[in-house]
């Protein structure tokens, strides 16, 4: 197989520019719970859903992009 194909795989129909993005709203129990479980454990966003329930590791992750992100700490109203 190509060795660029193999680095480059082509995205899914599914997934969605993080400009398209709606802005998650969390609690503030839920924010304290995804800081403190980032320092400990960093990016491993399903190990911090299962500590918010009801939440997904792909809701955690965009939760946590958007909220220390520069593009949008600038679109908040």
């Amino acid at each position: 197989m190509d060795k660029c194909k193999q680095k480059h795989p082509k995205k899914s129909s599914q997934e969605v520019s993080s400009i398209e993005w709606e802005t998650i709203e969390m609690s503030e129990e839920e924010e304290d719970i995804i800081n403190r479980m980032y320092k400990l454990v960093g990016i491993k966003w399903a190990l911090i859903a299962g500590r918010v329930p009801g939440r997904t590791a792909e809701e955690i992750e965009r939760f946590w992009l958007m909220r220390n992100n520069d593009y949008y700490k600038g679109q908040k109203s």
